[in-house]
């Protein structure tokens, strides 16, 4: 209503401007019509004859009227130059004074004026009659009134009127399909409604602990709130992109950006049957990962010293039942035994490895390979002094590549042996983890490559991350993969 009021207004002003222009035209036009009737009555020879005839009224009377009538004016009058009239359209007025001005014209020029007279107000002219010699002996008045001109413009008013009528036509027309085109593509909200609408939207942008990413249906980003800016950062990371150009409905999916591990989960957007784009959210599940992967060393260890409390609860009833026995040498042997073959494993990783870190996760791990019937061995050319990338990085690696290694050797035939070197020197850290598994294949690093069958395919990828952030390399050759991670100057 208010774009259809605000163009009839505009129509209304375009219409009185047009009135307004028509009727200085037509009154202009009228000055130029009683001018060139004037001038031709006024230079008439009969005229100037009969003007100083004995009786120029009787002369001069029919002649004006019939060319008054012939061209349409509403007045023709012929006076003498002391005013007294000799023509009127009204015969009782001859004889009388014209009323109007006349000094310009008996100088010999010419007057025109709109004015009001006998007949109303009307748009008149007077010109001289001139002799031979160039005398003015009488003039002539010719005019044509207001009322008559605003009667020719009323016959013209349909030529103003129905453009004027299809104009507001038009808008209103124009303005109810905007308004049923707007109302459809805001599914009927007001603007109001809209309003309310954008301000809670925004403030639930701004406050949710989810990264929502919304992209069209050619995968370009078109919103993304506060925390989805935070976990991807300025360049979208890969996994991510090729999610949302896959389009692919995706629930609690981990997906890498950079050092963040995010789970996914990602909905197409319909409307009307057509797909306009998708809705991805994500969560930083860094931490709870690293919690998660503690938990579970801390599980695996629970367990391997429950089992070697077990075994160390077997192997003292066998000493003191030797004892009982009489066989005191046979228990010192045995016990004596035992305690060398567990001292030289922890001598020998705390004397390679000064990173005390790395050697709980290494030791841990020998007590979770003993478990399951693998034999985990650390190389004797092992050697590391300190810490020379971060902890958590080489906790990150060699943890998942024997995690990895021991998978892969779980259910093979014996021997199941896992070998891990690390080597720090020349600038870089080396680590080798090796088995006697099947190998892995190729795309193993990628995201989603898991050797358990409930994987998440995530502890190999995260070797990858963690290669990439350093700018290091991954090679594998059958069961050996070999990473080195450069250090920093």
């Amino acid at each position: 209503m208010l774009q259809a009021l605000v163009v009839a207004a505009l129509v209304a002003i375009g219409t009185a401007g047009t009135v307004l222009i028509v009727l200085d035209d037509a009154e202009q036009a009228a000055i130029d019509d009683v001018m060139d009737i004037a001038e031709t009555v006024a230079r008439s020879p009969m005229v100037v004859d009969a003007v100083r005839g004995p009786s120029p009224s009787a002369v001069l009377q029919p002649y004006a009227e019939s060319v008054r009538v012939a061209t349409g004016t509403d007045f023709i009058v012929i006076m003498a130059t002391d005013r007294t009239r000799y023509t009127h359209r009204t015969p009782s007025l001859i004889g009388q004074p014209f009323i109007g001005t006349i000094d310009k014209a008996l100088a010999g020029g010419t007057v025109t004026e709109k004015s009001v007279g006998t007949l109303g107000e009307s748009v008149r002219t007077v010109v001289p009659v001139k002799s031979n010699d160039g005398q003015v002996i009488a003039l002539v008045s010719v005019g044509i009134t207001t009322d008559a001109i605003n009667q020719k413009l009323l016959g013209r008013t349909p030529a103003v009127a129905i453009p004027t009528a299809l104009a507001l036509l038009l808008a209103a027309a124009g303005s109810w399909l905007l308004s049923r085109r707007l109302r459809r593509q805001t599914h009927g909200l007001g603007p109001a409604e809209m309003t309310r609408m954008y301000e809670y939207h925004d403030a639930v942008l701004h406050s949710v602990r989810e990264g929502l990413v919304v992209a069209d249906r050619g995968g370009h980003i078109t919103l993304i709130n506060d925390e989805g800016r935070r976990l991807l950062g300025d360049d979208l990371p890969s996994p991510v992109r090729d999610l949302i150009a896959s389009r692919a409905a995706v629930a609690d999916e981990p997906v890498l950006a950079g050092d963040r591990v995010l789970v996914a989960n990602q909905r197409v957007i319909r409307s009307e049957g057509q797909t306009i784009g998708t809705v991805l959210t994500l969560r930083d599940h860094t931490e709870l990962r690293a919690l998660t992967g503690e938990l579970d060393s801390v599980r695996g260890l629970t367990d391997a010293l429950r089992a070697q409390a077990h075994e160390a609860a077997n192997r003292l009833h066998t000493v003191l039942t030797l004892v009982e026995l009489g066989r005191s040498r046979e228990a010192v042997e045995l016990a004596t035994a035992e305690l060398a073959a567990a001292q030289q494993l922890t001598d020998q990783v705390v004397g390679a490895l000064d990173e005390p870190a790395l050697a709980a996760l290494l030791l841990g791990k020998s007590a979770q390979a003993g478990e399951r019937g693998v034999e985990l061995v650390v190389d004797e050319a092992s050697r590391m002094a300190g810490a020379p990338l971060p902890s958590r990085d080489l906790l990150t690696v060699v943890g998942n590549l024997v995690d990895n290694a021991l998978e892969a050797v779980a259910g093979t035939a014996p021997p199941r042996k896992v070998t891990v070197l690390v080597v720090a020197g020349d600038g870089a850290v080396l680590v080798r983890v090796t088995d006697t598994g099947p190998g892995l294949p190729e795309g193993a690093f990628r995201k989603g490559w898991s050797t358990k069958a409930e994987g998440r395919g995530i502890g190999l990828a995260l070797v990858r991350q963690v290669a990439d952030r350093h700018g290091g390399t991954i090679e594998v050759d059958g069961a050996a993969v070999t990473v080195r991670l450069p250090v920093p100057s």
